[in-house]
Parts: structure tokens; sequence; C-alpha cells
């Protein structure tokens, strides 16, 4: 078991009957080769029967059964009664402390480079508030002696001890381990955002309309429906003009020559041509898309198709690089970002209310506490955010945040993935008539299809640099 003494002293056997127990510690000393110092006051005899057993457990039974114990200086042994030993250190123990009572005692003022004054004293001065304080108590308080007090003075960073030549002395070599600069750390981190989207569209329209106002054929072909409308009805209404035109004026003047031209020459008569507004069958175009139109006029119907496309290519990325140095053990936060200001709406019924400004940060934002261990490796406590404003609604902003909260162990200079985020979509939607829309061929006539994809990729790395602090 753990809490089992271990023994290494070389194996010995001892088979005694009756025999003096300074005889017996005597051989002991023999067989390890110690130096061993035995009181007057150890007497009596002991019976004892040990084969291959190590000499310093074989001592150690000798002792328990005679109520002895020992305690060695190096390679001295002094063996003694239990209560001897224990009233010799209780002595000498008074002795040091009567000693450090009496000492005389000494003021000393300590500057502290690096480390806060009022933290130090709190730490020599054994749970006690930060400005020390005089120490008259019988019992050791942390590093001072019962007569010992420590005060900070913040203003100039510096210790003032009271306490004895010794206490003094140890203050002055533990403040050589405490005081000293601590190694600062570099800390860069990358957020990447990268985006890939595309879309397609496809939509129609089609129109038949029996408009009855030509005796031709007209056809066009142009960007879409509503432009070819107005190209036949000005063909139309040009050619018709003109013909009517022409025999109302063949007629009147016929008539006027008949009459022997008196009078004023016949006037054109005011003719206004009909038109056509075509109407649809199916009208699923796609807005802000290309378009593609092919009219026909005919006697007695006219028919009307239009094809809208449209396809959006995007590709995005987005490299945020926030870098900030702290010392070992320190947080340190970094922030860059926009306050967006809008506008609150006022509820209806409000009465005279006023509508108020507010505001919205979309931050990127890096706290990071670093702890360099003893192997110079860097223990990082993250808190990495990044916002963007996405869209307005009624004026309000929107945010897309990201966020990471993390601990991680890295060395020093080497560069860690410390969060990831992939989305991946696929849409499809069709619109159309029932039934026709599924029609071969034919059916994309009567439908408006649409296709998109995106992906999003978030990464965020983090890269520590310890910067050591040249020795003194």
């Amino acid at each position: 078991m753990g809490g089992e003494k271990r023994y290494t002293g070389k194996p010995v056997t001892f088979n005694f009957q009756d025999v003096p127990v300074r005889t017996v510690l005597q051989l002991m000393a023999e067989e390890s080769g110690l130096n061993l110092v035995v009181a007057d006051s150890v007497g009596g005899s002991v019976t004892l029967r040990l084969i291959n057993v190590p000499w310093d457990q074989a001592m150690d039974i000798v002792l328990r059964a005679k109520g002895l114990d020992k305690r060695r200086d190096g390679n001295v042994v002094w063996v003694a009664p239990q209560a001897e030993l224990s009233n010799y250190e209780l002595a000498l123990n008074q002795a040091r402390i009567n000693l450090e009572n009496s000492a005389e005692v000494v003021s000393e003022y300590i500057p502290i480079s690096y480390a806060n004054a009022t933290a130090i004293a709190q730490l020599l001065s054994t749970g006690g508030a930060s400005g020390g304080g005089s120490g008259g108590g019988q019992q050791q308080r942390g590093f001072l002696s019962p007569r010992g007090s420590v005060i900070a003075d913040d203003r100039t960073n510096t210790l003032l001890v009271v306490d004895i030549p010794k206490k003094v002395d140890e203050i002055k070599r533990l403040l050589e381990t405490l005081d000293r600069p601590v190694d600062q750390v570099l800390i860069e981190a990358r957020v990447v955002i990268a985006d890939d989207t595309f879309s397609r569209d496809i939509g129609a329209r089609l129109g038949l309309v029996d408009p009855r106002i030509n005796n031709g054929s007209t056809s066009a072909v142009g960007g879409n429906i509503e432009g070819n409308v107005d190209t036949i009805n000005s063909i139309n209404s040009t050619a018709r003009t003109n013909a009517v035109l022409q025999n109302a004026y063949a007629a009147a003047y016929s008539a006027w020559v008949a009459g022997g031209m008196t009078g004023a020459a016949p006037a054109t008569p005011n003719f206004s041509a009909p038109t056509y507004t075509p109407s649809f069958i199916t009208n699923l175009p796609v807005q802000g898309g290309g378009s593609l139109a092919f009219s026909i006029l005919r006697n007695s119907n006219a028919l009307n198709l239009e094809l809208t496309a449209m396809e959006q290519e995007g590709r995005g990325e987005v490299v945020s690089n926030p870098r900030v140095i702290t010392s070992n053990q320190r947080e340190a936060i970094i922030t860059q970002g926009d306050e967006i200001g809008y506008i609150t709406p006022v509820a209806p019924g409000a009465g005279q209310a006023l509508a108020t400004p507010a505001f919205k940060e979309a931050l990127l934002e890096l706290k990071v506490t670093p702890t360099i261990t003893q192997d110079g490796r860097v223990f990082l406590a993250i808190n990495l955010k990044k916002d963007d404003v996405k869209s307005f609604i009624a004026g309000v902003p929107t945010l897309t945040k990201r966020a990471i909260t993390t601990a991680v162990l890295v060395d020093s200079g080497s560069t860690v993935v410390i969060g990831g985020v992939y989305e991946f979509r696929n849409r499809n939607d069709v619109q159309g008539m029932p039934w026709l829309k599924d029609l071969p061929i034919l059916g994309n006539l009567f439908k408006k299809t649409g296709k998109s994809h995106s992906k999003a990729e978030l990464l965020m790395f983090i890269t520590p640099q310890v910067l050591q602090v040249p020795k003194r």
C-alpha cells in the first residue's frame, strides 16, 4: 500500500534469546555501516528471530518493542527512549522561540520591481489584510515571526518589513523568486468565413387571344411580350391608318372633282386604329432575370411566348486577424466593430410617444487569458466572437452571431484550429399549373423552376507565441 514504509536495507538474519538491546543495536550498526549513538537510558534485553529481514526494518522492530525511537543526522543515528527524544525536541523548539522573542527587531525597506507590493504583503502575512499591521500575537503568521509585521506602500511599490534578522533574510530570499518579470504572450487569431452561392431560375409566360383587328399576319421578337405588343400595335395602327386615309381621301377627292372642285379641298378624316392587349395562360416570369419573347398576330388569334431566366454565382471570403499581446495569466481583450443605429418603432396607440434611437453592436472580439507552462507551452482560455449584419427588418438590424468559448494547450508558435462550422444548402423549387407542368417538353411552358446551392465555412485559428523576457 502507498502508506506503508518501504525498507531498502541489506537483509540480515538474527536469532537471539534474551540478548541486551544495546548489543543488538551494535550488531545492526555494523551491518548498516552507520554511526550509532545510544543513550545511557537505553537498557533491557530482547529475544528475536529474524531471517532475511532488511536491517532498517529489523531496527524499527526492536525500537518499537522496547519503546525507543531514533533520529538520523546524515550518517549518525541517535537512539533514545521516545519520551527523552520528545522532551529534547520540545526544549530545542522552545529555546528557538525564546531566542526569536528576545532577538532585536530590525526594519527593512524592500522595493518591489515587477509584482504588486500589496499582494506580496498579503502573501507574507497569513490571510492578513494587504496593509500588514503590527504583529504582537504568539503564533507565527505566514512568513513572519509573532513579532513581525509588513506594510505595503502603493505609491512607491515598496514593502516595509519589521522582524528579526533571520526572518527578514528569509523574506528577501523569497522575493528573489517571486519578484521577477514574467514572460509575455503574443496571441494571433484568424477568423475565416468563406461562402459559395449559386442559383438558377427559369420561368415562362404563354398567352393566346382573339383580337380580330387585322386581316394580315404580323410577328415580333423582342425582350418581352409588352414590347412586342407595342411594336405590333404600332405597325397595325400605321398600316390601317394609311389605308383608311387613302380610301377616304380618294372618295372625297372624287366627289370634290365631280362637283367641279368648288369649295375647299377635302380634309383627312380623324381615324384611330384599334389595338389589342395580351392575356396569359401561364404567367410565371423570373423577376429581375433576362427574357426572350416571341409574338405572332394573325387573322383571328395572337400567340405570345416569353421565356425568362436568371443565373447567379457568388464567392466570398472574409478574413479577420485580431492580434493582442499580454503578460502571463493576464486577460487581454481586443474589440473592433461598429455600432448600428436604428429608430425604435412606436407601438400603435402609444399616444404622443416618440420613436427613440437605439444601437446594436456588431463586433469582432477576442478575450484570452494565457498561462505559460513549465515546459514552454501555452494554455489558453479563449472567448472569440464575430458578428455581422444580416439584414434589416422594419429598419431594425438583425445580426449573424458566431462565437466560441474554449480552453486549449498549444506549443509556442504552433497554430491550432479551435472551431469550425460547415453549412451546405441545396434547394429545388417548382411552380406551375397542375398536370400541365408534368408534360414532357411542353410542360416547361407551364411552370417555373428554381435551383439554389449555397456553401458556407467558418474556421477559427489561434497561434500563441511566447515572448521571453531577457534574464537580468
